[in-house]
């Protein structure tokens, strides 16, 4: 297990149950005591975790972990969802795209599409994201149009927030916006932890005719902080196949379109 999974998988049991010893650490990753003492120290000078004598607590924040330290968590399920959001996509289409583990998937998918991708003049897609790695994504593998709003980077998330990307959200419409979430519930709605990401997403969901929501099943059912839009402005869901049907019937019954990858 390498140094970002091991950081991954102290992290969440943290998120699960607020503290942990040394020893369980070492005996839960099957690793020394010594390189648990050394993830912790290095955690907690990054104010992820706080530092207890023996071992380490939440820091109450830890639900909201920085993108680097997410992407093992779930990987395949988040593979396929990628794939199979990015085949609603087709050529000529002004697609949007937030910040994300699963969106990063869906750009990848996007990107090896041919039929996506024309001449220096003639993209034959155009791509609105407040996501920085995204967009490198896309410039690097492909011809793609790719329109990047303004804001302040979040680092955690590699996402644009604030109102200097809302003047550019404002003057584009867009045919389709496949948004990773937080949470997302049938009488809630969609949700993100961060308020600036929940608002650079809610203007997402103004600017377009269809509205995709990409969630693993870990997140379906749950609650975050802030509210991106209602059930009943989302068209689809495109989530993995360990949802439940109870789950997923509830969804359907809202009017939303379901997609299994």
């Amino acid at each position: 297990m390498d140094r970002y999974a091991r950081w991954n998988a102290l992290l969440e049991i943290l998120t699960d149950s607020g503290r942990i010893s040394v020893e369980d650490a070492a005996d839960r990753l099957d690793v020394s005591q010594a390189t648990i003492r050394r993830d912790f120290d290095q955690l907690a000078q990054q104010q992820m975790i706080t530092r207890t004598r023996g071992g380490a607590v939440a820091n109450g924040v830890s639900y909201d972990l920085p993108l680097r330290y997410k992407t093992a968590k779930h990987a395949p399920e988040k593979q396929r969802i990628g794939a199979a959001a990015a085949a609603l996509v087709s050529p000529g289409m002004v697609v949007a795209l937030n910040g994300g583990t699963t969106t990063t998937e869906v750009a990848r998918a996007l990107a090896v599409r041919p039929e996506l991708t024309g001449g220096v003049d003639d993209a034959q897609l155009t791509v609105v994201t407040n996501a920085l790695n995204i967009a490198n994504e896309l410039l690097v593998r492909s011809r793609m149009k790719i329109v990047v709003t303004g804001g302040v980077v979040r680092p955690q998330s590699f996402e644009l927030v604030g109102p200097l990307g809302g003047n550019i959200l404002r003057d584009v419409t867009l045919d389709i916006a496949l948004l990773g979430v937080d949470a997302l519930d049938v009488t809630l709605g969609a949700a993100a932890h961060h308020e600036g990401e929940a608002a650079m997403n809610s203007l997402m969901v103004a600017r377009a005719r269809r509205v995709v929501i990409i969630a693993d099943s870990s997140k379906l059912g749950g609650h975050a902080f802030a509210r991106i839009c209602p059930i009943d402005r989302i068209d689809t869901l495109v989530t993995d196949s360990n949802a439940t049907q109870q789950t997923l019937d509830a969804f359907r019954a809202a009017g939303v379109t379901i997609v299994t990858a």
